[in-house]
């Protein structure tokens, strides 16, 4: 890989999702955070408002052979090669195994497909979704907003990690509540924070939040202060007149 280091470490962006290493071979940039708050400009002597350092994910890594999460891969790829839809090549684009946890990268499209087979499949039987949580990285083109699922096998007792993204310009993810029911509030917390839109899910609503609400609180880009208390004159409607979840 070439080093596009730059002379002047201001000047760094992040590496583009194109040129980012994915097969095991080193970390992939989805960032740069410059200054230990945030804070650039303002003459600090101190060295932290000229810190820059790059955010990193863990690269593409496969499992050790032989091992729950080397057998898992094997048991997955064996399930979508006996369905009708997606192989495991064209679902999954990486594997990764940091501090002991095994992550599969799923393709947004595939992943109602991939969370089927690890809930159903006789070797895997991850049967629950511990929730979802959103995740934001506004310097990463074409994939700025991600989307994780702990799951658990009871019968096994494993955990893994489904992870998907998607780009801020088509926020769209196929939600799993007819996979894991149990995701429907997670899904929402997750929309009402991050903005991303669950496609089928059954009532896609903030959760936290008012109704009326503008913006998604948790999203880097989302101001930090200085901005109108929305809450000012809010009012409660009476029990008839609220909204219905069913």
């Amino acid at each position: 890989m070439t080093d596009r280091t730059p002379e002047n470490p201001d000047d760094r962006s992040p590496q583009s999702p194109d040129h980012a290493d994915r097969t095991g071979s080193g970390p992939e940039v989805v960032g740069v955070r410059r200054g230990m708050f945030g804070v650039h400009g303002s003459g600090d002597t101190s060295g932290y408002g000229g810190l820059v350092r790059p955010v990193e994910m863990p690269g593409g890594s496969p499992p050790p052979p032989g091992s729950d999460d080397d057998e898992v891969i094997a048991a997955l790829t064996a399930a979508l090669a006996g369905r009708d839809g997606p192989d495991f090549d064209e679902a999954i684009e990486q594997t990764v195994v940091h501090a002991g946890r095994l992550t599969l990268h799923v393709r947004r499209e595939h992943l109602p497909a991939v969370a089927l087979a690890l809930r159903d499949d006789e070797a895997l039987r991850y049967e629950m979704s511990l929730g979802a949580s959103g995740v934001h990285y506004p310097d990463s083109p074409g994939r700025e907003l991600h989307v994780v699922y702990p799951l658990q096998s009871i019968t096994h007792n494993r955990r893994l990690l489904l992870e998907t993204s998607t780009p801020d310009s088509d926020r769209h993810v196929p939600s799993l509540t007819r996979v894991y029911p149990t995701t429907d509030w997670h899904e929402r917390e997750t929309y009402d924070f991050f903005g991303v839109l669950f496609d089928g899910h059954p009532s896609l609503t903030r959760i936290e939040m008012p109704d009326d609400w503008e913006g998604h609180p948790q999203r880097k880009d989302y101001p930090l202060g200085g901005i109108p208390v929305q809450y000012k004159g809010a009012t409660v409607p009476p029990p008839d007149q609220r909204r219905a979840y069913s």
